[in-house]
This record gives structure tokens, sequence and C-alpha cells, in this order.
């Protein structure tokens, strides 16, 4: 049993063996040198393996992340749908964000309306706020406005709404009982999916509505909104 025990340094290493193989070769190795220093060696060379097959994160894992994350539920759906984001969520959401280059700042006064796309820095402390919570919108494609309470602010994330010319834009609204107020226009960051939007959450606002306006954006709402997300 004990020569048969000498081969198992490197399914000890890497954490391949049962509960029962384990205890009993964790106590031959009290008593083996050599297999401690296999042991030792196995998992350094393990280390570097891991290492040298490290690869830069792609752009485009960023579109996947923040679509799964938007779409993905534990439980059928009910409406509005409001959960804790879990140590997880949050950490996928970071590197993400970090891994994709930051948006540049870019401002238009169009109409009398001043849309603004924020920059990716500016989204990831909300999305690591401790609490972050993830509320799930109706409506058109699939939409998730991640809110922080604590900072007053949120970041809205939109995939698959239909396709608009060129006349036609996504204008995000903050609605409450003061009214609609735009957030700014979405930006296109793929064929189907919009660029992470932050905004601030003024007191008062208990929802928010993604409407079709003409482009440049409207002083106000003109049409019915795709989407909506309900704060309350």
């Amino acid at each position: 049993m004990t020569a048969e025990l000498h081969t198992l340094t490197g399914a000890y290493a890497l954490d391949a063996v049962s509960d029962v193989d384990r205890a009993e070769f964790e106590r031959h190795l009290g008593e083996c040198p050599a297999c401690r220093q296999e042991v030792d060696e196995l998992r350094a060379t393990g280390a570097r393996l891991g290492v040298a097959a490290g690869v830069t994160p792609p752009p485009e894992l960023k579109l996947v992340v923040l679509a799964d994350v938007a779409r993905t539920r534990q439980l059928p759906p009910r409406v509005p749908v409001v959960r804790k984001l879990s140590r997880a969520k949050t950490w996928q959401l970071r590197i993400a964000l970090f891994g994709a280059a930051a948006a540049a700042v870019v401002a238009v006064v169009v109409a009398g309306v001043q849309t603004t796309t924020v920059p990716q820095q500016k989204a990831d402390p909300v999305l690591a706020a401790p609490d972050a919570t993830a509320i799930q919108g109706t409506g058109e494609g699939s939409s998730t406005l991640v809110v922080s309470r604590s900072r007053n602010q949120a970041v809205l994330l939109a995939s698959g709404l239909p396709a608009l010319d060129a006349a036609h834009v996504y204008q995000v609204w903050l609605i409450g009982k003061g009214g609609a107020h735009s957030a700014g226009l979405m930006q296109p960051e793929s064929p189907d999916r919009m660029r992470p939007m932050a905004t601030g959450l003024p007191a008062g606002v208990d929802r928010i509505g993604i409407t079709v306006e003409p482009a440049g954006g409207s002083p106000g709402p003109t049409t019915p909104a795709v989407a909506r997300i309900d704060l309350t």
C-alpha cells in the first residue's frame, strides 16, 4: 500500500484524489520526505504553467458578461425582479469593465438637450458598492439597472433593443413625481447591445424609461417607453 501511495503525488498536487485517499496520503506525507518534496515541486510547476497560460481578456468579454448578467436568473422572473448582487457577480462586472477600454466623455447639446456618455470608471464604483442591487426591467429587449442607494447612482445595461434608423435614438429618462428628465442618449456598443450608462439618481425618481426619440434627443418623451425599470 505504501508503494501505491508514492504514485499519488501528482493527483494530490492537483487536488484530484478522493477524501479517503487524501487523508491516507497526508498521513503518508508526514513520514515520507521524498513525497513531500515531489508534491512541492509539482505544485510550483503547476503555478508556473498557470501564469504562462494567462492571457489578457479580450474586449468581447465585457459584452458577454454584461449580457449574461442582464438575462440570467435563478428563478422564474417576477416583475419587478430585485436581487442583491453577489460578490461573484460584482467581481465579474468589475473585471468586464476594467478589461475593456474606457469610453470617452462626449457632451452634445442638441435641441436644448445635453446628453453625456459617462466613462466606464464612473460605473465601477456603483457595481462595487456594498449595497449594489440589480433590478430587471420590462419591455423590449433586456434591461437591467444596477443601483447603489448609498451613492445615489446607477448603471443601466441594455441589449436586444430593436435596431433604429439614423434618424432616431434611444433616450433614457429619470421619472418621478416631478416629471421626466433626460439622463442622456444611449450609445450603441455593438449591433444588439448598448454601452453601459452611468447616471445619478436624484431624490424622487421612482422609475427609468427608455423611449425612441429623434436623432439628438428630445426635451421630453415623445413616444411610449419601449423599456421600463421600476425602482419601488
